[in-house]
């Protein structure tokens, strides 16, 4: 009797509960993940170079890398050459995963001439969320 109390009552209460504690389009943060912001400056002679190589680099990071949560780019308002990426990976191992990847070595390769300076922030996530 107790335990189809606790299987047909308790089971289906903590199933909701933990349904509406996280809402759809938010990621509940746990200490493995990883949360990185880039602030790059990039040559402005390299810069349609550079978004080219960052676009083919995110693409298939998204397409390739189950452990990538998410990935970024924007530029600082009327300075294209000031460039920010946020990136999101599930854990540590993730992360390091994605640094050894055929296309971030590309990647990292093609535009060592096109990145001025590279400043890496770590951070502590506290609510990631999405539409």
């Amino acid at each position: 009797m107790f335990l189809k109390r606790i299987i047909y009552g308790v089971l289906p209460l903590a199933a909701f509960a933990a349904s509406i504690l996280v809402p759809p389009g938010y990621a509940q943060v746990t200490e493995q993940r990883i949360v990185r912001i880039a602030e790059l400056e990039i040559d402005p002679s390299q810069l349609a170079a550079y978004k080219a190589a960052l676009k083919e680099e995110i693409e298939a990071s998204i397409r390739l890398e189950p452990g990538v949560s998410a990935l970024y780019a924007v530029s600082v308002k009327d300075q294209p050459n000031q460039v920010r990426l946020f990136e999101s990976y599930s854990s540590q191992s993730a992360y390091e995963s994605h640094l050894r990847t055929a296309h971030f070595l590309k990647y990292k390769a093609t535009t060592q001439t096109m990145v001025k300076s590279l400043t890496l922030i770590e951070t502590d996530p506290i609510l990631l969320g999405s539409k």
